[in-house]
């Protein structure tokens, strides 16, 4: 499936959620790509149906692994990012510079109620020397806790693609294995790059990843052999989030790198009922992964009748109120966001029962 946009000066994009603001046009767009607008007068809309149709919507397509991708440019390259993280899209407007800022960061705006920091993405990725223009636009994101704006150049349509479809790149693309691109999904005959917007946040402000300080913070920890199975594309983030495992007293981690190796994994344990319990107590997941999703992966063990009593953590930048109901209605156990990596530990030892003992 895919969703053409217009977008002119005079309009405001708005994705999942519905907000009141000045623009003279709004183009509403819900999570089944239903689309409303008015050209010459301010809609008002009944915040609590839509907030409720939205909600039916979510838990309707949950599970089913997919991605809505929307498709943007910069200087003529075709990017994607998935539509869970956006919270809008906006003509750019005037921004103030901040002082001793890192390059890549233009400073603050403040549309609303809320400060937002604008990020010059042309410029961090190296594809355009040209001075930002009127006509560039903002995509504005939610992740991490965070409210970021991101100048791009033109804003193309969604997509709907399967999991299945999206190839991790090799490690040649965007320098190497923590480069900037999660994945490539071809798309009726064009690549789709899609990019890592934690790594570039995490890259310009290294303060907002993961807060490691919190797990040594905990001190030393008795050794723990249960078994934790964990599903993480990102080579950054798995290295991080064993080290914490490890760091904290758990020494029988297996990692995969997305939810399809993970399942494998998994369902090749019911074959031996008996040992299952050996091989695994926990699972750590992601949401945004190539070939199977967190959200499918989750439904698929707790769907299983030898499987569904393992207790499932969906650890994510992703996890917001709205995404919330979707790891609900999968059946997670818990949900977090990813700087909370402290948080996870203590979730963990909740769920497994540590049992650290002395070396």
């Amino acid at each position: 499936m895919h969703v053409n946009l217009l977008i002119n000066k005079n309009c405001c994009f708005m994705m999942s959620f519905l907000w009141y603001n000045d623009f003279d046009v709004w183009i509403l767009i819900d999570t089944t790509n239903r689309m409303l607008q008015n050209d010459n007068e301010k809609v008002g809309y009944d915040m609590e149906a839509a907030n409720t149709r939205e909600k039916q919507d979510i838990l309707l397509e949950t599970g089913t692994n997919e991605m809505e991708i929307m498709e943007f440019t910069v200087a003529g390259n075709t990017f994607g990012i998935n539509v869970a993280k956006i919270r809008e899209i906006m003509m750019s407007c005037p921004v103030t510079p901040m002082p001793h800022s890192h390059p890549s960061v233009e400073g603050v705006f403040k549309p609303r109620d809320i400060v937002i920091t604008v990020i010059d993405l042309p410029g961090y990725l190296g594809l355009s020397a040209e001075e930002p223009t009127e006509k560039d636009l903002f995509i504005i994101t939610n992740f991490n806790q965070m409210h970021i704006a991101f100048r791009v150049h033109t804003v193309e349509g969604i997509d709907r693609i399967s999991w299945q479809d999206i190839e991790k790149p090799d490690a040649t693309i965007y320098g190497g294995q923590e480069g900037l691109v999660t994945g490539l999904a071809q798309f009726q005959g064009h690549l789709i790059t899609i990019l890592d917007f934690e790594k570039i946040v995490t890259d310009i402000a290294p303060e907002t990843g993961l807060k490691m300080s919190e797990v040594y913070e905990m001190g030393d920890r008795g050794r723990d052999e249960h078994p934790i199975v964990i599903a993480e594309d990102s080579v950054l983030l798995s290295k991080m989030i064993l080290e914490a495992l490890h760091q904290s007293g758990y020494e029988n981690v297996k990692h995969f790198d997305n939810g399809q190796e993970a399942w494998d994994y998994l369902e090749s344990l019911t074959e031996d009922p008996d040992t299952l319990n050996d091989n695994v107590n926990c699972v750590i997941t992601d949401i945004e992964m190539p070939k199977m999703d967190g959200h499918r992966l989750t439904r698929l063990i707790k769907e299983n009748k030898a499987l569904k009593h393992v207790p499932v953590v969906i650890f994510s930048s992703l996890v917001t109120d709205e995404m919330r109901l979707k790891g609900e209605q999968v059946g997670a156990n818990e949900q977090l966001s990813k700087p909370e990596i402290g948080k996870l530990v203590h979730v963990v030892d909740s769920l497994v029962g540590y049992e650290g003992t002395e070396e």
